[in-house]
């Protein structure tokens, strides 16, 4: 990839990194609400609990609205109750696209989701129309440290699949099932990321010049914005520069 265009992807990633924190505690109470009921309350036998709580406790979330949340998700606690939904499709420009939402209404969700497609001439499609083209890896980035060279190197000791180095900013790619081992040890030596989480990745990419990203960026920011949307993925890949 040219370094312009890495440049680019690495300036959306982080421009999505920015934006989920805006609405972190209302996606993390959600998700710890839905882990702990799909797996129980025990954060050391359920590894998504695990993940959520690591980003909770990243985050400053405190340990009152956490406990509420897994007490909610277990039934020992009364609240709202949330179904998980994907919904996938094509944009305009043919990028392949999955959202994942978490509801306590799901004819508001699909509404809500089916319009923002419809609004940028997108086409939502059934299951499986495009996730097959994904795979979930870990993410780990630090957006501004003059240690990548000793970061990029524990992780390669413990399995990273890809490393990305720019100037101070670093990307760790890691398989799904090497995820919490290399946060693990990253931590342990004091090298504190500043964003982790495990995202759907695409081998096979649709470039966009700086026009397309435009474009499609405003349909991305109309999924992230509905407050039934947990995580937006695509496989669009940037060529150009991005404002």
């Amino acid at each position: 990839m040219a370094g312009h265009s890495k440049w680019a992807n690495i300036q959306h990633r982080k421009k999505r990194q920015d934006n989920k924190r805006g609405k972190l505690f209302t996606k993390l109470i959600k998700e710890i609400t839905v882990a702990s009921r799909e797996g129980g309350g025990d954060a050391d036998s359920n590894p998504r609990l695990r993940l959520a709580l690591d980003k909770a406790f990243s985050g400053n979330m405190n340990k009152e609205t956490v406990e509420k949340a897994i007490n909610r998700g277990t039934g020992n606690l009364e609240g709202v109750n949330y179904e998980e939904l994907i919904y996938e499709g094509y944009s305009s420009s043919g990028v392949a696209v999955i959202v994942e939402c978490v509801t306590d209404n799901k004819n508001r969700t699909v509404a809500e989701v089916r319009h923002a497609f419809s609004k940028f001439s997108g086409n939502l499609g059934s299951s499986g129309s495009v996730s097959y083209l994904f795979k979930k890896v870990g993410i780990i980035s630090y957006e501004d440290t003059n240690k990548g060279d000793e970061i990029v190197d524990l992780a390669i000791e413990n399995n990273a699949s890809d490393v990305i180095q720019d100037n101070n900013y670093v990307e760790i790619q890691t398989d799904k099932d090497d995820y919490l081992n290399i946060t693990k040890v990253l931590k342990e030596n004091n090298y504190i990321f500043d964003n982790a989480e495990l995202e759907m990745i695409a081998d096979t990419k649709i470039e966009l010049d700086s026009e397309g990203a435009e474009s499609f960026m405003k349909f991305t920011d109309a999924l992230e914005e509905l407050d039934d949307v947990q995580n937006v993925y695509t496989n669009a890949e940037y060529t150009g520069e991005l404002d």
